[in-house]
């Protein structure tokens, strides 16, 4: 019944079984709980203990910081996954090959249906420690033969290596489990590159990851070192807004775009913290005097070495980040304002500002000149302004905050234009959609979010792992792809596959945060595999571990400092039906 009404859309809500078991139907399109274990993609069962509402109140007061996100894994909102006992996890996976059996025709199943694989949340509380039992139907084209067994046992965590597996005892016992002379092993490891590479105080760490994925044949023994011949990619998931961040100048400029963007929307505007010391009013006052002071000489936007102060005035910005954006030399008069007033704090503030740009044009104290191509209203005022033919405006209302939004909106455009086709020598396939003024004013400051997001990837890429233009215009790619068809999504990772070699250096004599072997044999459906894992990190979430530090102050084997490691295992079997 489950699997037929999860055909169209999968139920957000676990099904019960029997008063004590909760079945969820895990879409292939989210995270599944036994990634680590499983290397399948189409959806499966997920089967854990009903808790009851006073189990669930009483879990919740005691483990509130263990509670699983929805989103994560569980299709319900609450305290984290309960286990079954390894008992009742038997009897559920009996019953479930029993039913997709062709040979057992007495359960009165007419129309024998292919399930999705089922895994079973196990608490550990037998000799082997089981915290998954997982099965999965083996197939002949429609054809149900048998059923793949999972046993996935953990153990840690624990700073002791010699508690390690040996790879030559596992590949013994695989041959002697599956009567097999011939075995190949595979090898993973991940290590985090954010951590390893970044300068104190330069790099977001909270929800942010940069990550390396390798995968080798031909595994030798435990830990090893990945080989350079690897297959290897990069994990980039990159969130906004930390102040270590090297673009986060920028950033706090584009929340103030946003904060007028909002503020056009719902009539209510939340100022942010200023970018500047000095006033707004203040700020402009002085630009104006000193254009009015150089109308005779130069009518132009000032100095090359002014619009490069302008530009580059954020001491956080470090020395990369200055390159790219000082190269940007034809700030026109409207851009150059944005920079005075991206630091007004209220509307009043907004107000005596425009209040004295709108005079200076009107009495002709000033003639700026201002780009082609845009369309903003201060534009219009300034072209007016030359015939001396100024219209009368009113700033009331939503007009302060629309002059102010349509020039910035303008200005941070062509910035991280100038960075993605200028300094990156990007593609120009994309260019027209992130511009864009033909969709709304919201669509287009969404579509600025999406370039902001790129330019902390690219640049955090450039400045932590010293990535060149030639790794850099792939990873480029692949996220204007992904944001031409996706909304703005901080927390989607991107991947590049890379060379072993390019990140050598930030790994080589570091510890992963998970290392494992894949031992296996046979060919096609009567493949069978035995895993053997190491992590940092504890492999499955319903099961409480002693200790969830990476690190302990112990001795072992002399060293005061040593990592903490969980250990898992999975082991394969087959039953064949015919």
């Amino acid at each position: 019944r489950i699997y037929e009404e999860g055909r169209e859309n999968v139920p957000e809500h676990p099904y019960l079984y029997e008063s004590d078991v909760e079945i969820c139907l895990v879409g292939g399109g989210c995270k599944s709980p036994v990634e680590r274990f499983w290397s399948g993609s189409s959806s499966v069962y997920v089967l854990q203990k009903a808790v009851s509402c006073e189990e669930s109140d009483s879990v919740e007061e005691s483990k509130a910081d263990e509670a699983l996100s929805r989103s994560e894994l569980l299709p319900k909102d609450g305290p984290g996954p309960a286990a079954l006992s390894v008992g009742r996890a038997k009897q559920l996976v009996s019953l479930y090959a029993m039913v997709q059996n062709p040979n057992v025709t007495h359960v009165g199943i007419s129309d024998l249906v292919v399930l999705p694989p089922l895994w079973i949340r196990c608490d550990g509380s037998d000799p082997e420690h089981t915290c998954w039992i997982g099965a999965e139907p083996l197939r002949a084209g429609q054809k149900i033969t048998g059923i793949n067994i999972y046993v996935v046992s953990c153990e840690g965590p624990t700073a002791d290596k010699t508690c390690f597996a040996n790879l030559e005892e596992l590949k013994m016992e695989h041959k002697r489990r599956h009567h097999s002379c011939v075995v190949t092993t595979k090898g993973f490891a991940r290590y985090e590159l954010i951590q390893v590479a970044a300068i104190e105080d330069t790099i977001v760490e909270s929800g942010s990851n940069i990550c390396v994925d390798i995968t080798w044949n031909i595994v030798d023994k435990i830990l090893e070192t990945p080989p350079l011949i690897s297959a290897a990619t990069l994990n980039v998931a990159l969130e906004s807004g930390d102040p270590r961040s090297p673009v986060y100048q920028v950033y706090r400029e584009l929340q103030l775009l946003l904060a007028l963007a909002e503020g056009l929307k719902t009539g209510v505007t939340e100022w942010p913290e200023p970018l500047e010391c000095e006033s707004a009013v203040q700020l402009v006052q002085e630009f104006l005097t000193d254009l009015k002071k150089k109308l005779d000489g130069d009518c132009g936007s000032g100095s090359k070495d002014e619009t490069e102060k302008i530009k580059c005035d954020a001491a956080a910005v470090d020395s990369y980040l200055k390159s790219i954006f000082s190269e940007r030399g034809d700030l026109d008069f409207a851009e150059q304002l944005w920079c005075k007033m991206r630091s007004v704090s209220s509307y009043q503030e907004l107000i005596d500002c425009f209040t004295r740009v709108i005079k200076s044009l009107e009495c002709g104290e000033i003639q700026p000149w201002i780009h082609q191509g845009s369309s903003s209203f201060l534009r219009t005022l300034i072209h007016q302004s030359y015939r001396g033919q100024m219209e009368v405006v009113s700033l009331s209302g939503i007009t302060p905050i629309q002059l102010l939004f349509e020039i910035g909106l303008d200005k941070m455009k062509k910035d991280y234009v100038s960075f993605f086709i200028g300094r990156s020598r990007s593609s120009l396939l994309f260019q027209d959609y992130f511009i864009s003024t033909s969709v709304d004013l919201q669509e287009q400051v969404h579509r600025v979010q999406k370039l902001h997001h790129m330019l902390e990837i690219m640049v955090n890429c450039r400045v932590l792992l010293q990535f060149r233009h030639e790794n850099l215009f792939p990873l480029t790619q692949i996220c204007m792809k992904y944001y031409r068809e996706n909304p703005l999504d901080e927390k989607h990772v991107f991947q590049l596959p890379i060379r072993p070699a390019l990140v050598k250096k930030f790994y080589q004599n570091e510890h992963p945060e998970l290392w494992k072997v894949e031992i296996s044999s046979g060919h096609g459906a009567k493949e069978v595999k035995t895993v053997w894992q190491v992590s940092t990190n504890p492999p499955v979430e319903h099961v409480a571990s002693n200790n969830s530090g990476l690190f302990c102050d112990s001795t072992v084997n002399g060293s005061t400092e040593e990592r903490l490691y969980f250990m898992a295992g999975t082991k394969c079997s087959q039953v064949h039906f015919t």
